[in-house]
């Protein structure tokens, strides 16, 4: 597994450093000061790079939210109980969830993969990767095997290989799982060296006892488990998640087959962190949407190398960001197709 693995990794390639000097020729040749719109323009000369292409057809998108549940709950560090994880798969698989309002809007598709829920489910539309009903909990012991981590990466590149040989060109990260930002703060503390009180945030909306309950808990499961920062499969199997490690699994496939991945919030930041871990040259195939109000997120992106495209003071996941950013995607597509040069449109240069 672990050679499967690597051979993926390698596969991931510096940005076309030509097609992005197109773009950015292109750019200065458009009717307007140059830089002005700012990260529009940084978008299209990623895309570009990315794509080897000055207007790659992105259409086909894809937000893949991975579920999984986390033992850690048993410790009460969320103002949800886990049941709500399986219940929510069956809204995202109803179409009732925000993040289906919000694709279907950026027109988007929604795939949700059952990676770890601890609930039988069925439904059409589910694509079942369910490795452990739920991790074990972190505070007592190891998340999951070392095994069950690349697993989970593993099955997060599966994910997008059949997306990708469905016509799928962009995606982008959601996730479900009550008690994921414990782990994905357990995830940051480690590999950035922060403390847990540095990197934790309220989740779901907790009081200020629990969310001291929750900082101790974090402190706890790292103690516990003494996680190695240089190893970022360590840290995944042993404080991490099932849909965090499915989700570097996602961005990592994405990057090897030249696709950009658009990530959501906290937990997805949490997985990009482990991807930038594995494959540094995987960061160049990531668009940051948003700055999440969960209070480490900015120190989060910071680390990865990420500059967030919007702010709307969510803390939702689900990849509701991802979809809004999207539209943004949408902006500078467009801009690089449609506006006039300043030779077309007879405007003079400044």
């Amino acid at each position: 597994m672990r050679s499967k693995l690597e051979e993926e990794i390698r596969r991931i390639e510096p940005l076309d450093e030509s097609a992005i000097q197109q773009a950015e020729q292109h750019l200065l040749n458009l009717t307007k000061p140059p830089g002005s719109l700012g990260k529009l323009e940084d978008i299209a000369r990623q895309l570009a790079g990315i794509t080897s292409s000055l207007h790659p057809d992105l259409s086909r998108k894809a937000i893949i939210v991975m579920a999984a549940d986390h033992g850690v709950c048993e410790e009460g560090v969320s103002a949800f109980p886990a049941e709500v994880t399986p219940q929510m798969v069956l809204n995202f698989l109803a179409g009732g969830a925000a993040v289906n309002v919000l694709a279907r809007q950026a027109g988007a598709d929604v795939r949700c993969v059952d990676i770890g829920v601890n609930a039988e489910l069925s439904h059409p539309e589910l694509i079942s990767r369910k490795l452990m009903h739920g991790t074990n909990n972190i505070a007592r012991g190891p998340a999951m095997t070392r095994e069950t981590a690349i697993e989970a990466v593993l099955a997060g590149i599966e994910v997008v290989d059949q997306l990708w040989l469905d016509g799928y060109r962009m995606f982008a990260t959601g996730e479900m799982g009550i008690g994921n930002t414990t782990a994905s703060s357990a995830v940051m503390s480690v590999m950035t060296g922060d403390s847990p009180e540095e990197a934790a945030g309220r989740g779901t909306g907790i009081n200020d006892e629990r969310f001291a309950h929750k900082m101790a808990v974090i402190r706890r499961a790292i103690e516990t488990n003494a996680p190695d920062a240089s190893d970022p499969i360590d840290v995944l199997s042993k404080v991490g998640g099932l849909e965090i490690a499915g989700l570097a699994g996602v961005i990592i496939g994405a990057a090897s087959r030249k696709c950009p991945v658009v990530i959501d919030g906290f937990i997805s930041s949490a997985a990009a962190l482990i991807a930038a871990s594995l494959c540094k040259d995987a960061v160049s195939y990531m668009i940051g949407s948003h700055l999440s109000d969960e209070r480490a997120h900015g120190q989060l992106l910071l680390k990865i190398g990420l500059s967030p495209v919007i702010h709307l003071s969510m803390r939702l996941g689900e990849g509701t960001g991802a979809a809004l950013c999207f539209h943004f995607i949408e902006a500078a597509q467009r801009v690089m197709r449609e506006m006039a040069t300043f030779d077309s449109a007879g405007v003079s240069r400044g």
